[in-house]
């Protein structure tokens, strides 16, 4: 490996302490801000990895060629630098210095070493990627983030039966309401979902369609639901848009994982019981609602057999949201059943 030249080393120097200084920000926000687990991890580990590569110049080398008194950057400065207006912009400036900085190691570093470049490349990626989960969470909470009761309901009977449902169950405190229904016709389908959209907006309720991004797109909703075998995260956000809701369901941490990190708004969080509504060959249960409760910031919603008698096994378990159906349509009462429900899960902030 070449010496490089002291002005490129002094460039490395400062770069690596930017990019440094930069993932802590950014793990410290994860951290402490957002109480986030998992993201919090991966920018321990991006700053661990770089420190690693960083290794390839020693550090009496970088120490020899720092020069802050003679460094004519420390003096220029823009009124933007100065202004912050909440955390979330803190780390997202900090997310830009991380990734600028790993740019500039990646280029100067192939002088050195065509590998370390590339070892900053794998870094800079993996910075994009982390960017994303946080903005995702940040979006998310801002979304979603007071949001406890999720409601699945079916077509109903008829367009009238439908929207007087979705009335009563607004009414009474549902906070998301999602359209699942494989019987009726794409023209039948996209017309509920347009009552859908209609009167949620109205009431302040969020509007989801199940699957289908395009009719979702169509009928005005607020995003779509996908599952593991559906459109992947991309796809649906392709379809709807960037700044439509698309919700996950996972059935195991890695996808809960790889969901947040794919740009999620929401998981959903299951099965927890057996459900009449759905059937599964397995069950994560209430192991894997302490899991995603335990690590992951993004809303989640603790789905499947989930009624107002087991609710507390939940809520013990760490979940703060919950996703319904059979619970809300088959009780003699929806309304009242929906308020039990929201009832139960408290008033306090569900992010924790």
């Amino acid at each position: 490996m070449p010496n490089p030249s002291s002005g490129v080393t002094r460039l490395i120097d400062a770069s690596l302490n930017r990019a440094s200084e930069g993932a802590r920000v950014v793990e410290d926000y994860a951290r402490f801000v957002l109480n986030d687990a998992h993201l919090s991890r991966l920018a321990k580990e991006l700053r661990h990895e770089l420190s690693t590569a960083g290794g390839a110049i020693p550090m009496d080398q970088r120490l020899a060629a720092r020069d802050t008194p003679g460094d004519v950057g420390t003096v220029i400065s823009t009124d933007s630098e100065a202004q912050r207006a909440n955390a979330g912009e803190v780390c997202l400036a900090s997310l830009g210095r991380l990734q600028e900085a790993l740019r500039s190691l990646e280029e100067y570093g192939k002088t050195i070493d065509p590998a370390l470049g590339a070892a900053f490349e794998g870094l800079r990626y993996r910075a994009y990627t982390l960017a994303k989960g946080l903005g995702a969470t940040q979006r998310g909470q801002e979304r979603l983030g007071s949001a406890r009761l999720y409601v699945l309901i079916d077509g109903g009977e008829s367009p009238v039966a439908f929207n007087a449902n979705v009335e009563s169950l607004a009414s009474a405190g549902a906070d998301v309401l999602q359209l699942r229904d494989k019987r009726l016709s794409d023209r039948d389908l996209v017309e509920r979902a347009r009552a859908l959209a209609t009167i949620c907006r109205r009431r302040g309720v969020v509007s989801i369609v199940n699957d289908r991004a395009d009719l979702a797109l169509a009928a005005g909703a607020d995003g779509v639901h996908v599952g593991q075998d559906e459109l992947s995260v991309a796809d649906a956000r392709a379809v709807v848009g960037p700044g439509a809701i698309v919700g996950v369901s996972t059935h195991a941490i890695e996808q809960a994982r790889a969901a947040v990190l794919a740009g999620a708004d929401y998981l959903g969080v299951g099965p927890t019981f057996p459900s009449p509504t759905k059937s599964f060959d397995a069950f994560p249960g209430l192991d894997y609602v302490r899991q995603v409760a335990a690590e992951i910031a993004l809303p989640a919603f603790a789905i499947g057999g989930i009624r107002a008698d087991n609710l507390g096994e939940v809520t013990a378990a760490g979940a703060t949201r919950v996703a319904v159906s059979s619970a809300v349509t088959t009780a003699v009462d929806p309304a009242s059943a929906v308020s039990e429900l929201k009832e139960r899960l408290g008033e306090g902030d569900p992010n924790g």
